[in-house]
């Protein structure tokens, strides 16, 4: 997806179903677009994510700066420092994830759940 500023950012929603909690990855994935020839990739992704009333905000800039071993033994980490990763359990709702770039930077960017 092309990332802007403003209301221009990556946007994605995703619904836990059932009665128990989840864990989840999310990603926001950039840098290692571009070794996968995609132009313009956004250098430097940082991922939201919200949830239902009471559920507090969760964002990630860089991926070891939270949690790395446990990203890590999901077998899905990103391959580069300043992609993003949040690695959460997540009680049943609706959830939305929101790539941005770090500093108002722009470009292709990809925002991935895992279950």
């Amino acid at each position: 997806m092309k990332v802007e500023t403003g209301d221009n950012v990556g946007i994605g929603g995703f619904i836990i179903t059932g009665t128990d909690p989840k864990q989840v990855l999310l990603r926001g994935i950039g840098p290692s677009l571009g070794s996968q020839g995609v132009p313009n990739p956004l250098a430097d992704p940082v991922m939201e994510l919200h949830g239902p009333t009471g559920f507090q905000t969760i964002t990630n800039d860089n991926w070891m700066d939270t949690d790395p071993a446990g990203i890590k033994a999901t077998g899905l980490a990103p391959t580069d420092d300043l992609e993003s990763a949040i690695l959460v359990t997540l009680d049943p709702g609706a959830y939305t994830a929101i790539v941005t770039g770090n500093n108002d930077g722009t470009g292709v960017g990809l925002g991935e759940v895992y279950d």
